[in-house]
């Protein structure tokens, strides 16, 4: 068990984890409009899709770490977690 697990804090900082990755393709988007030299774009488009995948492996490790501390993360079983990590694979 894992005293220090709180569900709620866990989703707001994946939820905020978004938020910044939405923020940086807001940026991608308007550095396209603005016609923005490729190599620019195309580094900014990394770091978007990095935090997305930063993003869902969080996602899947807090729901792995609520099935074993026995807290409820949506009734998935081990399986279905690691069908979810999988997917971000």
């Amino acid at each position: 068990m894992d005293p220090g697990f709180d569900p709620d804090v866990q989703r707001r900082a994946i939820i905020n984890r978004l938020k910044r990755a939405h923020g940086q393709l807001a940026g991608v988007i308007a550095m396209m409009e603005e016609g923005r030299h490729c190599r620019d774009v195309v580094t900014q488009l990394a770091a978007v899709s990095k935090a997305l995948d930063r993003a869902g492996f969080k996602l899947v490790s807090s729901s792995m770490r609520g099935c074993l501390n026995g807290s409820d993360n949506g009734n998935l079983t081990p399986d279905e977690i690691e069908e979810l990590f999988l997917r971000l694979t």
